[in-house]
């Protein structure tokens, strides 16, 4: 199956859920891929430690225009919706880094003046980490187009295996294409008001999307109960609850995932892994 943990924001532990949750799985026995799709940031393979073995290169499709071919009529520049091919007077610009890749401007080009290159905007990394099946994307500092490398990387999941897949934060493009088609969603939140708003987003995508979900709360305790009620309210099961422990955030600040410096983080994290299992098994 295939388990996607998202959050509404960043910082909300995301990772911490991620990188335990395919620990304890492979300890159990089950075929593991963890997959970082946080490719603005991703940070799982400082807590899983991993061999890459494996790295490929991500590339747009952008438009080359051919001067001597090209009439200025126009009709690429009007088509575009990004603004990444431009007609001013007599000469086509293109602005590679707006480009969405969608071909459009060669399509209705009646000079057939524009062809495909190709621009590199980042880059897919696999290997092993302590027996696991690991992945990650990376996207180059400057780019601003993550889907992309998103959309490549869910390429590689298996449903065969359980696949964990760690999403960007927010609710944006990124999130959804990391989620989508996802056997199950975990929505990590803080029990704060920016974590109980930055929730209520996270559940309006993920139920527009059609997917099941239930909620984890981290460092519980720390503030009121309206994560809760909203949870009751909404008829949104919680998971699971990852007490606010100094002893997580030192073992965060040391790489070390909390099911192994902290025996009952194990359980917690056990539990979680049997509750996902026995809902998308219904």
């Amino acid at each position: 199956m295939i388990v996607a943990i998202a959050s509404g924001k960043g910082g909300a532990g995301k990772t911490t859920v991620a990188t335990n949750l395919a620990r304890v799985a492979f300890a159990g026995g089950a075929p593991v891929h963890l997959c970082d799709c946080d490719v603005e940031k991703p940070n799982c393979h400082i807590f899983v430690k991993p061999v890459i073995d494996r790295h490929e290169t991500v590339s747009l499709s952008v438009p080359k225009v051919s001067q001597l071919k090209c009439s200025a009529c126009g009709q690429c520049a009007e088509i575009c919706a990004f603004g990444a091919i431009v007609c001013i007077k007599n000469q086509v610009l293109t602005f590679p880094e707006l480009c969405h890749g969608c071909t459009a401007c060669r399509t209705v080009c009646p000079q057939d003046a524009i062809t495909k290159s190709r621009r590199e905007i980042g880059c897919l990394e696999s290997g092993r980490a302590a027996g696991c099946e690991f992945s990650q994307g990376r996207l180059r500092i400057g780019e601003a187009m993550p889907v992309p490398i998103v959309r490549e990387i869910k390429k590689l999941l298996d449903r065969e295996k359980l696949s964990i897949v760690d999403t960007p934060p927010g609710t944006s493009c990124p999130m959804v294409i990391a989620v989508k088609d996802s056997d199950f969603v975990c929505l990590v939140t803080e029990p704060t008001p920016f974590g109980l708003n930055d929730l209520q987003l996270a559940v309006e995508v993920v139920r527009q999307l059609g997917l099941p979900l239930g909620v984890i709360i981290n460092r519980s305790g720390i503030g009121n109960g309206r994560v809760r009620d909203y949870c009751r309210d909404q008829g949104l099961e919680i998971l699971a609850e990852i007490p606010d422990d100094r002893r997580v955030a030192e073992a965060y600040s040391r790489g070390v995932m909390a099911c192994e410096a902290i025996p009952e983080m194990k359980e917690i994290f056990l539990s979680l892994l049997a509750g996902i299992t026995e809902k998308v098994n219904r």
